[in-house]
């Protein structure tokens, strides 16, 4: 029986001295109290507003929509991080401890998420810069497509067969990107092969009618064609004009097609790989100089050899006794 109130007190003792603890908190400090719910409901409501004001702000610029949002997340954060901090200074928290744990935290959680922190600036630097936008026409080593989204740690782009590709956003600034999309005009290039008996003045001339046909090329810059190279088998033309980047298939298809058609009404010949063969009747004759290899002479001994070391003299030994 004295064991069992022996092992009680200890119990009894701890939950009167929090208790007196606590009463002597909220006795003693009732304007702490006071001041941290005040603080706790003016901070929560100055927040809120300030929020509003300053998406208002970022709105009126000429920042993306996806800029916009992170801009405004991090200051949300920011400003709940110094709330917090001001309120356990109110309740008399030394606040020394609380930021080096903060700072503790911070890094251990950036080495942990590296990966995405290395996206995540790669996704501000692409935003940033505008380097592409939702649905531009994009080449990003060997795939090609329209980006569907950005965010600031992945990118997704629709390719021409519909996959759908995410790339993180560190790839994406690492590597060479082509962007067809970001202008709003483009240059349409096209080579094309007739025979070498083709009048070359009508070839031009056929190309150029075909460009001026379709109203989706522009006149100006006027579409071109010159002849560039004599291959070895036909002469090939360069030609080139300039559409909306929209158009710019249309454009390729209808020319390739038309040209074509073209050639053959106005019987341009496009010529197949030709290889020329030749049987030789005549007799092949081969000049020769001289009459042959001349017969070997071996030189007479050097000094060196006459003296020399015990491996030459033991070699002429066994070619004069005939020893093997």
């Amino acid at each position: 029986m004295l064991f069992l109130l022996a092992a009680d007190q200890p119990t009894e003792f701890s939950f009167l001295k929090i208790w007196s603890d606590i009463v002597t908190f909220f006795t003693t400090k009732y304007w702490n109290i006071l001041l941290f719910f005040s603080i706790l409901i003016i901070g929560i409501i100055l927040i809120k507003v300030l929020q509003k004001v300053i998406k208002k702000l970022l709105a009126r610029t000429k920042m993306e929509k996806i800029a916009q949002s992170f801009v405004l997340t991090v200051i949300k954060y920011l400003m709940y991080l110094i709330f917090i901090l001001i309120l356990l200074s109110v309740i008399g928290v030394n606040l020394t401890g609380v930021l080096t744990a903060i700072s503790a935290l911070i890094l251990a959680v950036g080495m942990a998420l590296q990966g995405y922190i290395t996206n995540l600036a790669s996704g501000i630097i692409i935003v940033s810069m505008h380097m592409i936008n939702k649905g531009d026409f994009i080449s990003i080593g060997d795939t090609t497509g329209t980006v569907q989204d950005i965010n600031f740690l992945f990118t997704s782009i629709n390719t021409t067969d519909n996959k759908r590709i995410t790339f993180p956003n560190s790839s994406i600034v690492s590597s060479s990107l082509i962007n067809y999309g970001i202008n709003g005009t483009r240059r349409v290039d096209f080579t094309f092969s007739v025979a070498y008996e083709s009048d070359v003045e009508e070839v031009k001339k056929t190309v150029r009618e075909v460009m001026l046909s379709y109203n989706k090329i522009k006149v100006d810059p006027a579409p071109f064609c010159r002849l560039k190279t004599l291959g070895a088998s036909s002469i090939d033309f360069f030609a080139n004009c300039w559409c909306d980047s929209a158009d710019y298939w249309d454009v390729y298809y209808y020319v390739t097609e038309n040209v074509f058609n073209e050639f053959k009404r106005k019987n341009i010949s496009v010529p197949f790989a030709q290889t020329e063969v030749r049987i030789r009747t005549d007799e092949v004759v081969m000049p020769v100089n001289g009459e042959g290899l001349p017969e070997r002479e071996e030189l007479p001994p050097t000094p060196q050899e006459e003296n020399g070391n015990f491996f030459t003299k033991n070699l002429r030994k066994k070619k004069k006794t005939g020893d093997k």
